[in-house]
């Protein structure tokens, strides 16, 4: 503050000092010939004096007009004729030249040396303040501390009564602000607008926005704006460029202290919900495990029955019952281990090239136990066509989808599956459509999404549990193909299709 102090005094004062400067070098001068000294001490004297002035006052300019000034002086004090400005001597012009361009450059020197020390107590100060805020900030425990610390260190640093206003993780800002009221206590404000003030911010193209009250720095984090750090009106409009270097690297390590403990808190709720889903996945595998071996048991005792039984008989349907149920179990058991296998990334694929034909073939004989009723038509390519893939897994997507036109479709009306071969594009494009009901709307975009089922009016369609169709799009996917869904365009029905590359990656002939 004490060099402030002269800085200010330099800027205000200027002019008078470089006089008095020149006066007591005058006076010196005086004296020095009074004592019989050389003039070329009295030389050094008038020189000092620039230096002084130059020292003392700010720029150049106060520098030149010292050095102005005691070249006069000397020629009027201290060179024949005395107390004129005449010159007898022409040697004289040579000695004010010299003692010009030496002045001149001592004085442009010492302005330069000063601008520099200036230039580094600024630099030393803002590193001090920086270092005060940051180290005040490790001790913060969240957003609100972190605010509160940020608002005190600048408010002590500018002297001035600054704010800070949080945004919540959606970008909108809290209902109220911290404000520093004195130098021990801080204050909560409602904000009046918070709607308006967030739209000012996000259509700022200055660094700043002002209203009727405070200068607004937005606090820009690395994804969202984190808040607004505020400076009321009188203090900003009187702050130096200095003090706004400063201000605006504070703000900096306001943000980066908010960014941290954002990603922190992130990485938290990851661990815990990744946490969620290691246990979810571990129940689900065990449950599933464990109702497979006795499905497997119902699905066989039931199937034998029917065998056994005329199916006029009323115990054919009781058993034909139990078989369908469990069959649809065992289906969901199945869907539930794959689930498990793609979360935890353990689903390897097993592709080998196999014709198209007895793929789908496997897939009408599952879904012909479960619905004989149903007549599905097969429309594939005349040629043998051979796709790499798994079938195994590539059997439960036919089955799923299949399953699915099922459930929405009555016995009556068309399901078909047809195979095309996309030479240009290396792909084999399969489509399972039906004549049902067709996707809703709302339904549509969300088909795929995990554990979610449509709202179909059909009893059927409240059995699903919506873990088919992910399954289906995962094992599609791992296949480097793509699934999509769509309502028919000449009727009532949705189709649903997949895609195989026909060529194997290099990646996979590795593995």
């Amino acid at each position: 503050m004490d060099d402030l102090k002269v800085k200010e005094a330099g800027e205000k004062w200027g002019g008078l000092i470089a006089l008095l400067c020149v006066a007591a070098a005058s006076g010196i001068g005086w004296m020095f010939r009074c004592w019989n000294f050389p003039e070329t001490n009295i030389v050094v004297v008038y020189l000092l004096s620039v230096v002084l002035a130059a020292r003392l006052t700010k720029g150049y300019l106060y520098g030149l007009v010292a050095t102005v000034v005691a070249t006069c002086a000397f020629n009027y004090f201290f060179t024949e004729p005395y107390f004129t400005l005449s010159v007898d001597d022409p040697t004289y012009f040579i000695t004010f030249a010299i003692m010009t361009i030496t002045a001149v450059i001592t004085s442009a020197l010492t302005s330069k040396v000063k601008q520099s020390a200036m230039k580094a107590q600024e630099k030393e100060a803002e590193a001090s303040s920086l270092y005060r805020l940051t180290n005040h900030l490790t001790d913060a425990a969240n957003t609100e501390d972190i605010a509160s610390i940020s608002v005190k260190t600048i408010s002590e640093i500018m002297r001035c009564q600054a704010a800070c206003l949080c945004f919540d993780e959606t970008g909108a800002p809290e209902q109220s602000f911290i404000q520093q009221r004195n130098e021990k206590e801080q204050v909560r404000r409602n904000e009046a607008d918070g709607a308006s003030l967030r739209q000012r911010i996000e259509n700022l193209r200055t660094s700043y926005d002002v209203d009727d009250e405070f200068y607004n720095w937005p606090i820009y984090g690395r994804d969202a704006t984190l808040g607004i750090l505020r400076i009321p009106i009188e203090n900003a409009e009187k702050m130096s460029e200095a003090q706004m270097r400063l201000l605006r690297s504070m703000i900096e390590s306001t943000a980066l202290a908010m960014d941290r403990f954002r990603s922190a808190q992130e990485r938290l709720r990851s661990k815990e919900e990744m946490a969620q889903e290691r246990y979810r996945g571990n129940l689900l595998r065990a449950i599933s495990h464990d109702l497979r071996t006795p499905l497997a048991g119902i699905m066989g005792t039931s199937e034998m029955l029917m065998g056994m039984t005329d199916r006029q008989d009323r115990r054919y349907g009781l058993a034909e019952g139990i078989y369908k149920d469990a069959d649809w179990l065992h289906s969901l058991v199945e869907n539930i281990l794959n689930l498990t296998r793609l979360q935890d990334g353990r689903l390897v694929l097993n592709k080998q090239v196999e014709a198209v034909e007895e793929v789908i073939g496997v897939a009408l004989n599952a879904i012909g136990k479960r619905a004989p009723e149903y007549e599905i038509t097969v429309d594939i390519p005349d040629k043998l066509m051979l796709v790499p893939m798994d079938a195994k897994l590539i059997d439960q997507v036919l089955v799923n989808l299949l399953d699915n036109a099922v459930k929405h479709t009555p016995a009556e009306k068309e399901i078909s599956v047809t195979v095309e071969e996309h030479e240009e594009k290396q792909l084999a494009i399969f489509t399972v459509a039906d004549r049902g009901s067709g996707i809703a709307a709302q339904d549509l975009p969300h088909v795929f999404q995990m554990f979610y089922t449509t709202h179909g009016k059909e009893p059927d369609a409240q059995r699903g549990v919506g873990l088919g169709l992910s399954i289906c799009e995962s094992i599609v996917r791992a296949h480097g193909g793509t699934l999509s869904a769509q309502n028919r365009n000449d009727g009532n029905g949705a189709v649903f299709t997949f895609t195989l590359p026909l060529e194997v990656t290099e990646h996979e002939q590795q593995q």
